[in-house]
């Protein structure tokens, strides 16, 4: 199983090499980084200095995440959507009997229009009081996180049951007294620049690239919509503890749930596994994966107006340093791989040292060092990070640390 993991990343590297549609070889060689300058976290655009928490507040944050949404991500439409729920599924002797599987089927209506996402979850049954809750979603469908017979398949996926087992530790989570809430991202905008029309944008009258405005969000700002839209179901689930929701993503969804996290305050923990350029690694440094290149290799990921950037990251208003800033002061963990250069390890440690500036305006401690850490040696302040041995996967190791690090703040 590991092998055809690593065989996958590899193929998976090459393709998005390959769609960059530039002659250059990706860059690993840390001397033939371009010089650069990162903005000031602490300084405002017209260059007042920001020193509290009132001031960041009010003033910082909100500009940053104008800079985000209209530069980087994009908004979703203000319109507001039906929702409604059904449950599918209710089973009190899931996983050996250690937990309560549910299947909830939401309904999105609007403009005449139906999307439906499929929610899975498992509570621990030994809990007697709500929950905290794991939301992370899946990228190949419900049924490929368990051999669990009775998971209802995603609609977008024929993958094999528990073809991603490895990827979800279930047992681990449930014995350690924490829920796991999973949706098939595809639910929400299947992966693919021809398929507008089938994704959450269509219920706002954008079928296709063409309707959408160039700061007007795509797949990634369409997921991390989905994720404040499971929230909003969980918020009405008797048995999870709505206060207490661990937002993670991985790679792509990595970008995602760091989006997610700025823009929606409810997620009391944000956690980044390997998410690379636009979402941990600083753009500027341009090492591995670029920005011009997700823009060639994924043009439906961000809004139109981020590859103004192609290759000119020096022009970028913002870099992703100020990103995780906008998580403060929840509880934020990236993660990187030694192996997954692409993701730009150093990046993604940098981009979470320098946030520590805006936590440390709160009172709280962040990395406290710019000197990258040993490998699988993770540093666990208000702010936590590990690089740990291996390739671009989500391996025990990391759950077993974002599991400590959630019983450092919640419990």
């Amino acid at each position: 199983m590991r092998q055809a993991i690593f065989f996958l990343c590899l193929w998976s590297c090459s393709l998005l090499a390959g769609h960059a549609q530039e002659a250059d070889e990706a860059n690993y060689d840390e001397s033939k980084i371009p010089p650069y300058t990162l903005p000031a976290l602490l300084k405002t655009s017209d260059g007042r200095e920001i020193t509290t928490v009132q001031q960041w507040e009010q003033i910082r944050r909100p500009e940053l995440l104008s800079v985000f949404t209209e530069q980087v991500y994009g908004k979703m439409p203000a319109d507001k959507v039906d929702v409604s729920y059904k449950k599918l599924d209710d089973n009190h002797s899931a996983v050996n009997g250690s937990a309560t599987r549910k299947q909830i089927e939401i309904t999105f209506s609007h403009n005449g229009i139906e999307r439906k996402a499929l929610l899975l979850m498992y509570l621990p049954n030994h809990v007697k009081t709500k929950v905290p809750v794991f939301l992370h979603f899946n990228f190949q469908g419900n049924q490929t996180v368990s051999s669990d017979p009775d998971i209802i398949p995603s609609q977008y996926s024929d993958r094999p049951r528990g073809n991603q087992a490895s990827r979800w530790p279930v047992e681990k989570i449930i014995d350690a007294g924490y829920g796991l809430a999973t949706v098939h991202y595809f639910d929400f905008f299947p992966d693919s620049k021809d398929r507008y029309a089938e994704s959450i944008l269509a219920l706002f009258g954008h079928p296709s690239e063409g309707d959408i405005p160039a700061d007007g969000g795509q797949a990634i700002a369409a997921w991390a919509w989905g994720y404040s839209r499971v929230m909003d179901y969980l918020e009405t689930d008797w048995q999870v503890d709505a206060s207490t929701i661990i937002l993670m993503g991985h790679s792509r969804l990595g970008k995602t749930s760091l989006w997610a996290g700025a823009t929606d305050p409810r997620f009391a923990i944000v956690i980044s596994n390997e998410s690379g350029c636009g979402g941990a690694a600083l753009s500027r440094r341009q090492v591995g994966e670029t920005v011009n290149r997700i823009n060639h290799a994924f043009p439906h990921w961000f809004c139109k107006n981020f590859r103004r950037y192609n290759k000119k990251e020096g022009e970028l208003p913002i870099d992703q340093h100020e990103l995780l800033a906008l998580i403060a002061p929840r509880p934020l963990y990236v993660a990187s791989a030694e192996e997954d250069r692409w993701s730009d390890p150093k990046g993604e440690f940098l981009s979470t040292a320098y946030a520590g500036e805006v936590y440390k305006l709160y009172g709280m401690k962040g990395l406290e060092t710019t000197t990258m850490p040993t490998v699988n040696m993770p540093i666990m302040n208000r702010v936590a990070y590990h690089n740990r041995t291996g390739v671009h996967d989500v391996t025990d190791f990391d759950w077993e640390n974002y599991i400590k690090f959630a019983d450092k703040w919640l419990k």
